[in-house]
């Protein structure tokens, strides 16, 4: 999930006369990679920590994911999904994707363009969104970014700060996860049983969020009663999404997605509530550092 991100830079934002904030439109959605694709380049640059690698943008293949991405919250829930555009052509300068699944809420993505922020734009898009959630509970991840911050407290959410782990698999620590956890490939035959564990972890499944995680990342599970939980991994080897009903099932599943790392690889929103991650992360000799924060309204901040 993203959130926010800082311009990096002093110049005074343009002021938003002309432009309108409205709801998404499928044709909508090239003009609105191409904002999210400027807006977190930059966000990275500002925050890259000394030592780390320079940001790069977004891959043809990952801006294409980021549109297929949108397109499906767009099918689902489209009064979640709002943009900020300007000028006869309506190019996007900000973009709000929301959606509402049972009684959560959960905010996908979110910003507005260096040099357009502090104008008042990304009030209008969250005062929107908002609007969509009425009222339930809400999660999403935030950047350290102080205007969305502010943001996020003053409507009601509570900010829990995250870390990350980052490095490269210290490949002589990995067990033999899937002999020793009983792990397996899953596939849409299980997705019911994941749903129900999502309910119960966190109040609301993830419904026909699975089925589009499901055509494009590897899934593995454990199925057995008292153990269960699942995790998306992509084609780095990178944990996209886990849950699992015990501590030691997750560490499994997280074991399995590191034994699957192809060079440096990240594990991340990670939160005090998660130190089956941290342990695990540590002990595959990866480096632990701090990363925004987990922003929850109504709710504790998931354990696994």
């Amino acid at each position: 999930m993203e959130g926010e991100q800082a311009d990096g830079g002093p110049a005074r934002p343009r002021r938003a006369e002309g432009v309108r904030v409205r709801l998404m439109r499928e044709d909508d959605l090239p003009s609105a990679e191409r904002a999210s694709g400027i807006t977190f380049l930059e966000g990275d640059r500002s925050t890259r920590r000394v030592g780390e690698p320079e940001p790069e943008p977004r891959s043809p293949a990952a801006s294409a994911q980021w549109i297929d991405r949108m397109r499906h919250f767009l099918t689902v829930d489209p009064a979640g999904c709002w943009v900020a555009v300007e000028g006869d052509e309506e190019e996007v300068v900000g973009f709000a994707i929301s959606q509402n699944r049972d009684r959560l809420w959960y905010l996908a993505t979110y910003g507005v363009l260096p040099g357009r922020q502090g104008s008042g734009i990304g009030k209008r898009m969250m005062d929107a969104v908002l609007a969509h959630a009425d009222g339930r509970q809400g999660i999403f991840s935030s950047t350290v970014h102080p205007a969305a911050t502010r943001r996020y407290r003053t409507a009601g959410f509570s900010l829990h700060p995250q870390m990350r782990m980052v490095g490269t698999v210290d490949r002589a620590t990995l067990p033999a996860t899937a002999a020793v956890a009983g792990l397996n490939e899953g596939h849409e035959g299980d997705l019911e049983w994941m749903d129900r564990l999502d309910q119960d972890l966190r109040g609301a499944g993830h419904g026909p969020d699975h089925l589009l995680l499901l055509g494009t990342l590897r899934l593995v599970v454990s199925r057995a009663n008292g153990r269960r939980g699942y995790v998306y991994i992509d084609d780095r080897g990178r944990a996209v999404l886990l849950a699992a009903a015990q501590p030691e099932t997750a560490q499994h599943l997280l074991w399995e997605a590191l034994a699957s790392a192809k060079g440096r690889t990240l594990v991340n929103c990670v939160t005090i509530a998660n130190e089956w991650a941290v342990d695990v992360g540590l002990a595959a000799r990866l480096d632990l550092g701090q990363e925004g924060y987990i922003a929850v309204r109504g709710m504790e901040p998931p354990a696994r």
